[in-house]
């Protein structure tokens, strides 16, 4: 696989380069260039398989001609080692439940699969490397947990100090060791400003700095296997066109739909679900691009005013507003439309939806009422109830359980540094001294 930059002024690189790389030099994000389509009928053949069969077959048709076969299956079936099952809620809706990993949310398995792979090349090359990543909630936790442990890395997490929940940061920021959590006076968007200038920055090349977040493409391809299991087990041909409702924030997960698109995946439409930080349908809307300040919701994972993987959607279209709008419809989901939904599901169907996988089941429907979608919709369930308890509670009058190795989280020991002020001169200072 080659890749370039959204940039167009970096060399192109290979799979490996870029994974290890993170961002490209001139800034941009790396892209392949091109996306070979599967065999529709190898595809279908896949029906009936568990994902991480489905995923050793995607990942290397995909890169496959970069690693020693045996070896990708392994790190490939070691990342993909829990399901992601396709759930019917009604309406002709299902949810595709993505967090049934360790950190209980979709980001295990693009975070698990990078960790591994940058661990093996490591290895194979010796060096060190460090992991630099900003984080609105999920990202982190699962880097952190996926990278934890790995010999010859070292994890630095940004994330918005007061702006994720007191889970969220307990499992990023309780684990020590080669991780360190890093609470930051401002917003993700400050978090990731700080990130992209470290990776810029010459005078840390000694660090070794590499991104695990949707920056990273060898976070980001992972995250196409579980569109293509779940359009096996709505049925596969049988099934058609299906549409995906996905809750969209840096849109990393966007993205990753619609590499499986191009893999194959007979996707009729994408309906893009964000909350108030609505700067992708605003785009659809009018046609400008414009970033702001993020605002704080209840669906914080998606409190992203300026969306890393804008550049890498845009190209995959061929920088085509026409093409984006023909494959993107995009709804904002207010705090009360995703309270509402939480309450509508459990009452109609008894199933119990988080904060954001209610903003892509509020969004499935809008695309029904207001634009005549009559597909099967597929709305993407990014993270377990149980991880947004509080508002749970609020809305239903109880508690979710937590699954059993995070039911003792409150007694962790959270050992988070904090970040003084948001100039970066002072991160770089530190980032120098604290991983030196």
């Amino acid at each position: 696989m080659i890749l370039v930059s959204t940039r167009h002024a970096a060399p192109p690189v290979t799979f490996r380069e870029a994974l290890l790389g993170g961002l490209a030099p001139d800034g941009g994000l790396y892209l392949p260039t091109s996306i070979p389509p599967i065999d529709r009928q190898a595809m279908v053949s896949w029906r009936g398989l568990p994902i991480g069969d489905v995923a050793v077959r995607v990942l290397s048709h995909l890169v496959g001609d970069e690693f020693d076969r045996g070896t990708l299956e392994r790190l490939t079936r070691e990342a993909f080692d829990f399901p992601a099952p396709t759930v019917p809620i009604g309406n002709d809706i299902s949810v595709l439940e993505l967090f049934h990993g360790p950190t209980l949310a979709f980001k295990d398995f693009g975070a698990r699969f990078l960790a591994r792979v940058f661990g093996s090349l490591l290895a194979e090359r010796g060096g060190r490397a460090t992991i630099l990543v900003a984080t609105s909630g999920d990202t982190g936790s699962a880097v952190a947990q996926g990278f934890h442990g790995v010999p010859r890395v070292r994890v630095v997490v940004l994330y918005p100090a007061g702006r994720i929940s007191p889970f969220q940061e307990a499992q990023m920021a309780t684990l020590g060791g080669n991780v360190t959590a890093v609470r930051v006076p401002g917003t993700f968007d400050d978090c990731q400003r700080l990130v992209k200038e470290a990776f810029l920055d010459e005078s840390l090349a000694g660090l070794g700095l590499s991104s695990a977040n949707s920056i990273n493409i060898g976070r980001l391809l992972p995250q196409a296997v579980y569109y293509v299991a779940s359009w096996l087990a709505a049925g596969g041909d049988e099934a058609g066109d299906v549409v995906f409702a996905v809750p969209s924030g840096n849109l990393g997960n966007l993205t990753a739909g619609v590499i499986a698109q191009r893999l194959g995946v007979p996707v009729g439409r994408f309906v893009a679900a964000t909350n108030l930080n609505a700067v992708l349908p605003d785009y659809l809307r009018t046609g400008t691009y414009r970033a702001r300040a993020a605002h704080p919701t209840l669906s914080n994972a998606m409190d992203v005013g300026d969306p890393s993987n804008f550049p890498r959607l845009a190209q995959i279209h061929a920088e085509a507003l026409d093409a984006l709008r023909s494959n993107i419809v995009g709804f904002a989901i207010s705090e009360d439309e995703t309270r509402r939904t939480i309450r509508e599901t459990y009452r109609q169907a008894g199933y119990l939806l988080d904060p954001h996988s209610a903003v892509g089941v509020a969004a499935a429907g809008r695309a029904r009422a207001e634009v005549g979608e009559h597909r099967p919709i597929i709305a993407l369930a990014t993270a377990h109830p149980a991880k947004f308890g509080d508002v749970i509670r609020e809305e239903l009058g109880f508690d979710p359980q937590l699954p059993e190795p995070w039911r003792n989280w409150r007694t962790r020991e959270v050992r988070a540094l904090n970040l003084s002020d948001l100039n970066y001169e002072s991160f770089r200072i530190w980032l120098l001294e604290a991983m030196r």
